[in-house]
């Protein structure tokens, strides 16, 4: 069973950039579709992003699209959230979520791992 640890997460003011990391521990995770969610207080989860297993697909929430960037590095088993102009509305707890599905997949029942979840905090 893969293990996912989110890092990366922090303070910044609107406008601000953050990067965030999901290490994986093992190597099947080269193979598995990857998801980003968050979850803000007194909110449901959220999907934020998605990449194959390839790295050469991607989907996006309409919210972040144009701001965020998601990629992955599967020779260090690892996925990033590039977070661009960050909004207050942005804050949450962001989580990285993986599972062995053929494409990507906006639905979070369908990913079996999951990290921690690391914060992110967009205020002045």
């Amino acid at each position: 069973q893969v293990q996912l640890v989110e890092s990366g997460g922090g303070l910044v003011q609107p406008g601000g950039s953050l990067r965030l990391s999901c290490d994986a521990s093992e190597s099947t995770f080269s193979m598995y579709a990857v998801a980003w969610f968050r979850q803000a207080p007194e909110k449901e989860r959220e999907f934020v992003a998605a990449i194959n297993w390839r790295g050469d697909s991607t989907e996006y929430a309409n919210s972040v699209k144009g701001r965020f960037t998601i990629s992955r590095d599967n020779a260090k088993l690892t996925v990033h959230l590039q977070m661009n102009s960050l909004k207050p509305e942005d804050t949450a707890v962001y989580y990285c979520a993986a599972d062995t599905l053929a494409g990507v997949s906006k639905n979070a029942s369908l990913y079996d791992y999951w990290g921690q979840g690391t914060h992110v905090t967009v205020s002045s």
